[in-house]
């Protein structure tokens, strides 16, 4: 801990280049992910004297204040989170600063292009990704096995429809689908986007005429209303990605289509309700593939009405770096990433966390079993509880009561929580590789 708190302050004096403590103005949105952001802030602020002032909103609400802030040029923020839709255009327009400058020991080849491409205007950097995520498809397994039902690989809509239809129990408050029904381009239109896409529809022809009357659009509309009325909770229309995770997280719904970014909290006991209950399938399609699933990248970029740019960048480079996810998952969680890596057969991941997790000091014969699928062997103390934790909850799904009680016992339920934390955080991570099709690099 001590080594990185001197690293942090290094980095920080680099790119602040002085020591007067300043007061940044953050404004983020109300997601899991950026609570834990806020969460761990102290380090930086401990780091570097600094301090952060947050401005936490709903999606829309932040979309609102931010789009208002950065066009009036009202100064109201030092950072502000922005998507892979603004970054671009606001960074065009000259309202957003360059972040090509966040330091020498900034790893901007560990973006993944794609991502950082997005986040880019004329060629440089505009918008730190803090992090990316695709839309897949989450279900209560028990449920399924309960009404005989089996997932497939690859699911369709109609397939959802009828899942969705033999689930739903209203009289017991249980749901067959939760989708996003609040109003807003980033609410229920990024599920209703793809759903669009997947039916062969599109928002504009090649010669620019607007294509919403289009026969696909009518039926992936009507497709959407039907069946969040037949199979949906009540009150849709006001339910966004947070309320639907709540549903979700308390059992009140069999299927939920979102974001991968979800995944590690509906797998944190801590936080859900049916955390050993759940399994996941890609995002389902219609009459094509194309565009069945989206692509988002929350990230952190600085208006250029902002006078603490020094400061912000500063915080930005730390809390987009390795230092920073190392903050999330310490040493022992490398069994659980690259576990899990290879358990989604994520190239990408494993490529690099079978680095971090040699250079953290795991051998290479456990490096090597974990590779191989194997339960790694050998293991004393601690980390070898940690391993076969990690073991049964990826290739079980269930966990014994004898052995739950070793290593409630051996880790406390804290340190469980935090592994399970890893394994659902990193298979979004590794569903969202796979995605995108990202090779190792070289």
């Amino acid at each position: 801990m001590k080594l990185r708190t001197a690293l942090l302050a290094a980095t920080a004096i680099t790119l602040t280049g002085a020591a007067q403590a300043e007061e940044l103005t953050i404004a983020t949105v109300n997601n899991g992910d950026m609570i834990i952001m806020q969460k761990l802030a102290p380090e930086w602020e401990k780091a570097t004297g600094h301090k952060i002032n947050w401005v936490i909103l709903e999606e829309n609400v932040l979309r609102q204040r931010v789009t208002t802030d950065i066009a009036t040029r009202g100064g109201q923020f030092d950072i502000m989170t922005v998507g892979s839709y603004e970054a671009p255009i606001w960074g065009k327009q000259g309202w957003l600063m360059p972040l090509d400058d966040l330091g020498e020991d900034y790893d901007y080849g560990d973006l993944i292009p794609s991502v950082a491409a997005g986040l880019s205007a004329d060629g440089k950097l505009v918008a730190a990704p803090f992090y990316a995520e695709s839309s897949f498809t989450m279900y209560r397994k028990d449920l399924f096995e309960a009404a005989g039902l089996t997932m497939p690989e690859q699911p369709t809509y109609d397939q959802i429809a009828e899942f969705a239809e033999k689930l739903t129990d209203k009289s017991k408050e249980q749901y067959g689908i939760c989708l996003r029904g609040k109003p807003g381009w980033g609410e229920n239109m990024a599920f209703l986007g793809t759903l669009v896409n997947t039916y062969g529809g599109q928002w504009f022809d090649m010669d620019w005429q607007p294509q919403i009357n289009s026969q696909p659009w009518q039926e992936a509309i009507t497709y959407y209303v039907d069946l969040m009325t037949k199979y949906g909770p009540p009150g849709a229309v006001s339910n966004g990605f947070n309320e639907n995770q709540a549903l979700f997280q308390t059992g009140k719904c069999a299927i939920w289509i979102d974001a991968t970014s979800a995944a590690g909290r509906i797998f944190d006991p801590k936080q859900s309700e049916v955390a050993d209950k759940i399994a996941f399938a890609p995002a389902p399609q219609g009459v094509t593939p194309a565009g069945s699933a989206w692509f988002w990248a929350w990230s952190l970029a600085i208006p250029s009405s902002s006078t603490k740019a020094d400061v912000a960048k500063s915080f930005i480079a730390w809390a987009t770096s390795k230092d920073y996810v190392r903050l999330v998952g310490e040493h022992e969680s490398e069994v659980a990433i690259l576990s899990t890596a290879v358990h989604w057969n994520a190239p990408y991941v494993i490529a690099n966390h079978q680095k971090h997790a040699l250079k953290a000091g795991l051998g290479e014969e456990v490096v090597a079993a974990i590779l191989d699928r194997r339960r790694p062997d050998g293991l004393s103390g601690r980390l070898g509880v940690v391993a076969d934790a990690v073991w049964d909850i990826l290739n079980g799904g269930m966990v014994g009561d004898a052995a739950f009680v070793r290593y409630d016992t051996e880790l406390g339920r804290e340190l469980i929580a935090e592994l399970l934390v890893t394994i659902g955080y990193f298979t979004s991570v590794s569903l969202a590789m796979s995605l995108h099709a990202l090779a190792p690099k070289a």
